[in-house]
């Protein structure tokens, strides 16, 4: 079993903008299709430079207890040595998704 110090680093696809994140606990839920992250760590700040992108993110998820991330939107999910700076990326990802049920194109 983990301890409570493991750190995941998340990055994920929302709104066209590219959210990584930093959290404590990360696991497949029981809602078929998502990925259930909770307990989100952000970095103390000891300097007098905030940024702006952690600081929305740090606004987003103040009250949030557990979200619901589609596997779809998940890019990578990584176990990291400690916590970084969450930030927000403009313009999404360059990963394409791969298409979505239906008939498949082009000749067989």
């Amino acid at each position: 079993m983990k301890d409570n110090k493991t750190v995941y680093k998340v990055m994920f696809v929302n709104q066209e903008e590219t959210y990584e994140i930093f959290a404590r606990h990360v696991y497949p839920s029981e809602m078929y299709g998502f990925v259930e992250v909770e307990e989100f760590v952000f970095g103390e700040r000891s300097q007098l430079l905030v940024d702006p992108g952690e600081e929305k993110l740090k606004a987003e998820f103040a009250q949030v207890k557990r979200s619901y991330i589609p596997m779809h939107s998940v890019i990578r999910i990584d176990e990291v040595e400690k916590e970084g700076v969450a930030k927000v990326i403009k313009g999404g990802s360059v990963v394409s998704q791969l298409p979505m049920g239906g008939k498949p194109t082009g000749n067989r």
